[in-house]
């Protein structure tokens, strides 16, 4: 396989084929995040793809998922996404999902009738950094949306029969900001109804420009018992129908997994239980990106 500078891709697709068809994030702007900085979004050549298509079904028949790598693929032209898709459906037929970064610019960009083009030729999975539903808070970490737009793109992508997982950040607003910041964004996470939510606690990454704010004095990060409060706030006032709230990633302080809404009285019992001190939290020696 071919790739170019560093390839991120989410938890849940860890064992999956990794293709990547962009270098880069076309938005690339957000304060928080440093993954592509330096990297100028492209587009690679379309063979250099298909022939990773071709090694992959030469050597990855045991994978049956597929990730399409990086930052945004979504933004690819159809007429070219299509192509890509095809090649996968037609060399990799035990493939059973391919996912994707979305962002709402390139989600806006696409009509319904794309999106859904794009679903029935196998992309059924996207995954959308909504950060954070405090209008204010998305300006100030130059996101490049307001919760409005990031609501009607997620219903949007929905609407088109592809699932989406919607990431937020714990402790994105600071300190100042966070009680809103977790009010709003569960808020924008009910309005929106993903089967996926994904919730990170925010590690300041040396070298971005929260980071930099952070260093000056203009930026505080809640501890670990701030950052449990926007937890519980958060999850309190998010509705899912029938969707996965998980705060089970490495950077955050107490693990949880729940089905909503089901399993919502149990988990708020948790984290009081760990506001208390009942519950152990993860020592910071063992939270990681």
């Amino acid at each position: 396989m071919h790739y170019e500078g560093n390839i991120f891709r989410p938890p849940s697709e860890a064992n999956s084929i990794l293709l990547q068809v962009t270098c880069g994030c076309s938005h690339n702007k957000c304060s928080f995040c440093g993954m592509y900085k330096g990297t100028r979004f492209t587009i690679k050549d379309e063979g250099v793809i298909l022939a990773d298509i071709d090694f992959a079904a030469r050597h990855c028949r045991n994978q049956t998922r597929l990730f399409l790598c990086d930052g945004d693929v979504l933004i690819v032209p159809q007429k070219r996404l299509v192509t890509i898709l095809t090649a996968i459906r037609e060399r990799l037929p035990w493939i059973t999902r391919i996912g994707t970064y979305a962002n709402t610019k390139s989600i806006m960009r696409k009509p319904p009738e794309q999106l859904r083009e794009l679903h029935d030729l196998g992309l059924t999975m996207a995954y959308m950094g909504l950060e954070s539903g405090d209008d204010v808070t998305l300006e100030r970490i130059h996101k490049g949306a307001d919760s409005e737009r990031m609501i009607a793109m997620g219903k949007k992508i929905r609407a088109a029969g592809i699932k989406l997982s919607v990431t937020v950040l714990l402790g994105i607003a600071g300190e100042e900001r966070s009680d809103i910041h977790a009010v709003e964004t569960g808020r924008v996470l009910t309005a929106i109804d993903p089967e996926y939510v994904g919730a990170l606690s925010l590690m300041l990454t040396p070298g971005t420009p929260l980071h930099d704010d952070s260093i000056a004095g203009n930026f505080s990060l809640p501890g670990p018992a701030g950052m449990l409060r926007e937890l519980r706030s958060m999850f309190a006032r998010t509705d899912l129908t029938d969707g996965y709230f998980h705060a089970n990633h490495a950077s955050n302080y107490l693990p949880i997994k729940a089905r909503l809404p089901r399993d919502k009285n149990a988990v708020l019992g948790l984290i009081d239980s760990a506001l208390r001190g009942e519950t152990a939290l993860k020592p910071e020696y063992m939270r990681a990106l």
